[in-house]
């Protein structure tokens, strides 16, 4: 690991790079002990720099420099200075070639940056900054040159030698070895590079794009999962006819690959014409992967195909743009995933992420904006604010201008910057300029961190017919920002007017532009006071603090022709109704649950019009997590018994409906990937989590699960009855915990769901039960799958990991100091359950910032570790929500 000082770096300090590379030419040689990079590498000065000295500096980390050359001249140790970050070449002329070797050992790279091996295959990971533990270089994202890469290894041990572009060379060499040299014709950065080498098999297939050209589509997988890559492959064909037929971009090499790997600290990095991914956003069986799990290799697939252009011919100038990229590709893998199954259920999923975690993002001490200000380590900064609020504000765009004028702006884009590292306000100019719409305030969504806050006040004149609806705006504070500094959002609000009947009222338009503080907006004439529903299919990433009564929101969930406020209404009444229970135990009351809720829950399960993925997800109560932001001191003990509560009481009261809908929608035909299909698993699913709502449930709703495990045709249908029966203390449950175990206990992706069933069983003794499986054969403390399957899962259960004990908060700190030194990525994301610590009762607070500062007092603490543990205890606010 690098010593290097953990310093800030700051977006107001960007330069332009004093040199510039036109090509590179890159020659690894592998072995099974260490491989040597050879690296030549044509510089210019840039024109655009003001400085002068010549002095060159290239990024480096963990090499062991073999030779230096300038010009064909070797240079001794005193013409250069190696330090901890890369080497110093003083006084360089304006062109000149570079050439230099370097040693490194993938298979001693736990950081699983760089170059590194996975099951004995090598692969790469780049981004944010892994080149430089390659070879020494100029590691920014706006720096771009032409990539030629030649590879050479064995035969026998890597018959599959990949790298990105067009494959114009390969041959045998002596001693059972041979080489391939791949030519990449398009400039990119050093995070796009890529090079796989291994024993490999592949899924061949074909795309004939718009212009006619025939592209090669390979799938590289081990051959043990050579029958699982079939959905990838599909979704790949549909990503490339999607992205041709919605913003006419076409593929622009000769072959497209997709490689898979065990070991990956993200879900998939988008080189140029060579994706490596997470074996998880690849395979799928029916046996073996759920719905959601078609749906997510689906939407990576497309969002990493999508990157091609949003990222790979158009990238990012500097790492604080990287939502330039990064929520602009999300906007468009969302879209094409509403295009392909449900836009109600992918908007409504797309939703729940940002406010089960987002949201919660922007109220704590990691609040930053969508375009950060600073950072200490990069890595830190692939966030959902990034990712999913980054793609809410292209969203907006899209809303405020209609898709005719965002297409315009997207072409203008691309016709403006291929082959570019450019910024967010490059984007939105290319999008106002296109349009003519001035989106010069709208660009405060850019800097301006932090979740707005919506206040609603609605004025009905019954002698005028007139309806007044008065909306605020406030933005709390964020760290670095405070409140009373904060500028008005331009917040797209896209509404309904609906009268008694539940029919809209049509006012004439039905997107407000709200750009003040406050602002009032007027409709005349209406015969009846209407019931609003606002925010439709969540038109901006902004909280509406409760103005509507339940009568209200009962009426939304029955009536609204928008599907996602529908939801939203079932969303916002379950909401209500929990916090009220949660206070009733608080206060020692005995709670009870209020008959309109009860009536509306029973509205939707007799429901017989509506989509039944729909209605499933109108069912699902909001998670703890979310309802915790909600409290202003929470109680996770209450707040979990509350939430049972609700779910022993409807299981009570609507026993027979909820077991007349899991056997009108039992299937046991041909697995279909369908809406439909779908849409009846998931809500008899829902149902039967129901039916097993208490701690000891009706023994004919246990016979009934294991009915339904043991005669189980696909993974959906098994998981669904194991994660309901996970909190149940019945023998059953430890019966099918074997089972599933025995069954699948040779397929690693399986055996995570496993893993994560019992780290999120709220369960008492389910500390304990993670502590020993991490003994067992089926995890592993190097696999970051495994570790995000088992400890990151039992830190986002929320009662069991704030057990009032704190033995949750010193067991997940135990596991990040083991972590640090050997991967700080994957160590440095499970802080994330630290980070509210100030929001919990004084107690808690003391147990947490214990071992905040046992992790912060570490010597040598990595900087992706102590950037987020030091913005977590030197917080010295928490807005509440």
């Amino acid at each position: 690991m690098s010593t290097r000082k953990h310093s800030t770096i700051y977006r107001k300090d960007y330069q332009v790079p004093d040199f510039l590379i036109n090509e590179l030419h890159l020659d690894f040689i592998l072995s099974d002990k260490d491989c040597v990079v050879h690296a030549k590498t044509v510089f210019q000065k840039n024109p655009d720099s003001q400085v002068t000295s010549g002095d060159l500096f290239l990024h480096g980390q963990g090499l062991e420099l073999l030779n230096i050359a300038v010009d064909g001249v070797e240079l001794s140790s005193d013409n250069y200075q190696l330090t901890n970050d890369g080497v110093i070449l003083p006084g360089m002329s304006d062109t000149f070639i570079l050439d230099l070797s370097t040693r490194i050992y993938p298979d001693k790279n736990t950081e699983l940056e760089g170059l590194y091996r996975s099951s004995g295959n090598f692969c790469t990971q780049c981004e944010a900054e892994g080149f430089r533990k390659i070879t020494y270089y100029l590691d920014r994202p706006d720096v771009m040159a032409r990539f030629t890469t030649r590879i050479e290894a064995s035969k026998t041990s890597c018959p599959v030698l990949l790298s990105n572009g067009n494959l114009v060379e390969e041959g045998d060499l002596e001693e059972g070895r041979h080489f391939v040299i791949w030519e990449d014709p398009f400039p990119k950065p050093s995070y796009l590079f890529a090079l796989v080498a291994g024993d490999l098999v592949s899924l061949n297939d074909s795309f004939e794009t718009m212009s006619g050209r025939e592209i090669d589509l390979k799938i590289f997988v081990e051959k043990r999962n050579r029958n699982k890559c079939g959905h990838a492959m599909t979704s790949l064909k549909k990503s490339m006819q999607w992205d041709e037929e919605k913003f006419g971009l076409e593929y622009d090499l000769d072959m497209y690959m997709i490689v898979a790997v065990d070991d990956f600290n993200m879900g998939a990095m988008e080189n140029k014409g060579l994706n490596v991914f997470n074996s998880k956003y690849v395979l799928a069986s029916k046996e073996t992967a759920t719905d959601q799990d078609y749906l997510g290799i689906e939407g990576v697939i497309g969002h990493e195909y999508f990157h091609n252009w949003t990222g790979n011919r158009v990238t990012c100038r500097d790492w604080f743009q990287l939502s330039l990229k990064e929520g602009l590709t999300v906007f468009r893998d969302q879209e094409f995933s509403s295009d392909m199954n449900s836009r109600a259920i992918q908007r409504i999923e797309d939703v729940r992420v940002l406010r089960n975690f987002q949201f919660r993002e922007d109220a704590g001490p990691m609040a930053h904006p969508v375009r950060p200000d600073s950072f200490v380590e990069i890595n830190n900064f692939y966030t959902v604010t990034i990712y999913n609020k980054g793609a809410e504000v292209i969203r907006m765009m899209h809303t405020l201008l209609g898709a005719e004028n965002f297409r315009k702006g997207m072409d203008l884009y691309f016709k403006r910057h291929d082959g570019q590292a450019v910024t967010c306000d490059d984007f939105v100019s290319a999008i106002a300029d296109a349009s003519g719409v001035d989106l010069e305030q709208f660009k405060l969504w850019h800097s301006q961190s932090g979740t707005p806050e919506l206040q609603i006040e609605e004025h009905w004149n019954s002698n005028s017919g007139e309806y007044r609806l008065e909306i605020a705006q406030t933005c709390p504070s964020t760290p670095g920002q405070l409140q009373e500094n904060k500028k008005a959002f331009h917040i797209p609000l896209c509404f309904g007017l609906l009268d008694s009947a539940g029919k809209d009222m049509n006012p004439g338009k039905d997107v407000l532009h709200f750009r003040s503080e406050r602002e009032s907006y007027s409709f005349e004439n209406l015969p009846e006071k209407p019931v609003l529903s606002l925010l439709r299919g969540f038109s901006a990433p902004v909280k509406i603090m409760p103005w509507q009564d339940r009568e209200q929101l009962a009426f939304l969930m029955a009536n609204d022709s928008d599907p996602f406020n529908r939801w939203d209404a079932a969303f916002r009444l379950s909401e209500a109704v929990i916090l009220e229970i949660t206070k009733s135990l608080q206060n020692g009351e005995s709670p009870t649950l209020d008959p309109l809720f009860v009536a509306a829950v029973k509205r939707i399960l007799t429901d017989q019009r509506s989509d039944k993925s729909l209605l499933g997800m109108a069912l699902i109560l909001p998670e703890e997590n979310y309802l915790a932001q909600q409290m202003t001191v929470i109680d996770p003990d209450n707040l979990h018994e509350g939430r049972k509560f609700v779910r022993q009481e409807l299981c009570r009261v609507l026993h027979g409906e909820f077991r007349q809908i899991w056997e009108e929608n039992c299937d046991q035909g041909e697995y279909k990937l369908t809406p439909e299909s779908m849409g009846k698993r998931r809500l008899k699913n829902v149902c039967l989590s129901y039916l097993l709502a208490g701690n000891a449930p009706d023994q004919t709703d246990v016979e009934l699960a294991l009915r339904q495990y043991y005669d189980g045709q696909n993974m959906t249908d098994i998981i669904a009855v194991l994660a309901a029966i996970s909190n149940c203390e019945i023998p059953e449950r430890l019966e099918l915990l074997e089972h599933f175990y025995e069954k699948w206990k040779d397929d690693v992706l399986v055996m995570d769901k496993w893993l994560t069933l019992q780290a999120t069983s709220s369960l008492p003794g389910t500390l304990a039960s993670v502590q020993e499986l991490m003994k067992h054969p089926a995890f592993s403390i190097t696999n970051p799958n495994k570790v995000r399957s088992l400890i990151g899962a039992f830190g986002s259960n929320h009662v069991c990991f704030h057990r009032d004990n704190g033995e949750g908060y010193c067991f997940l700190a135990e596991q990040i100091l083991a972590l640090d030194s050997r991967n700080p990525q994957i160590a440095s994301r499970l802080t994330t359950p630290f980070s509210t610590w100030k929001r919990y009762d004084g107690a808690r607070q003391v147990l947490m910032k214990k071992q905040l500062q046992r992790i912060a007092d570490k010597k040598g603490l990595s900087g992706d570790v102590s950037e987020m543990v030091r913005r977590s205890l030197h917080v010295c606010f928490f807005p509440n929500s």
